[in-house]
């Protein structure tokens, strides 16, 4: 199966979650030049957190991302926590427009886990790539995301089991470069440290026959 990358979006929930959970895909992606577009729907803001930390990481982000040669990232600038409560129909019409723009060929999205701003993006990037709107995306892929994901409670609700993987040998360098640009994120931060990451690309790799990669949930893919 070919999955045609010549266009691809990530969507993520917030700062860091696109280079912790696929960053060599990207990297390797923009190294094959190829368009890569990030959409990062917001951080740590009021009214739950000082908007300092979002400045702080939002610098992060962009360095980081330049590391990933990533073509353009739009920035939602929505708090963390409050997307489900009000900001569902904004985000919904943010996403719509951008990929009405882009028509990208290929979607990289949250999978549903513990983190319910995770699950929101979930469902509304589902109904922003839905088959029936003109230029839908050909593929859809859900991506797993240290650590919520791996908290979700087995056979209780939904568990993250790849079947789609990318051989990242080649990027892990790049993406582990791109993990540390997030100093306020990844700080004392067991789960989420460069350590726990480059582990588990490790076993996805060794899922595949390769050193290092990352696994996907194909959602739907039409070739």
């Amino acid at each position: 199966m070919n999955i045609n990358f010549k266009k691809t979006l990530v969507i993520a929930p917030h700062l860091d979650d696109e280079t912790i959970a696929l960053g060599g895909t990207i990297k390797k992606i923009s190294k094959a030049k190829m368009q890569v577009y990030v959409i990062i729907v917001g951080g740590h803001l009021p009214p739950v957190y000082d908007k300092k930390n979002y400045q702080i990481t939002k610098k992060e982000s962009e360095k980081a991302l330049r590391i990933l040669k990533v073509k353009k990232v739009f920035y939602l600038n929505l708090p963390a926590l409050e997307f489900h409560k009000k900001y569902y129909q904004t985000m919904n019409k943010r996403i719509s427009e951008i990929m009405k723009k882009l028509n990208p060929t290929t979607v990289f999205i949250p999978f549903p886990d513990r983190h319910i701003d995770h699950r929101t993006v979930f469902d509304c990037a589902m109904v922003n790539t839905r088959p029936n709107r003109k230029n839908h995306p050909k593929c859809v892929l859900s991506y797993e995301t240290l650590s919520e994901t791996h908290w979700n409670a087995p056979y209780v609700e939904p568990n993250f089991n790849p079947d789609f993987f990318v051989d990242i040998d080649g990027t892990i360098k790049d993406k582990l470069k791109a993990v540390k640009c997030y100093r306020s994120q990844i700080k004392n931060n067991i789960s989420r440290s460069s350590e726990a990451i480059e582990a588990l690309s490790k076993f996805r790799g060794s899922q595949n026959g390769c050193k290092y990669a990352e696994g996907f949930k194909l959602i739907r893919a039409i070739i």
